[in-house]
């Protein structure tokens, strides 16, 4: 078995190596606990995108 760990999109489970497949995975993670937590982790990342000063959407629609 692998040492890491895959959050299931669909079933809303960590899961690990043999689990569901990969398109409906967010992962690899090195720990269960981290694998765990993988939604709060894009919600974090989507937010720091979202208000990163150096991305500019608003130039787009010129």
């Amino acid at each position: 078995m692998s040492d890491e760990y895959w959050f299931c999109l669909e079933h809303h489970r960590v899961e690990g190596e043999h689990g569901c497949r990969n398109a409906d995975r967010l992962g690899p993670y090195p720990t269960e606990a981290e694998a765990a937590r993988a939604l709060q982790t894009v919600e974090e990342r989507n937010e720091a995108w979202d208000n990163d000063p150096a991305w500019n959407d608003d130039a787009l629609e010129d």
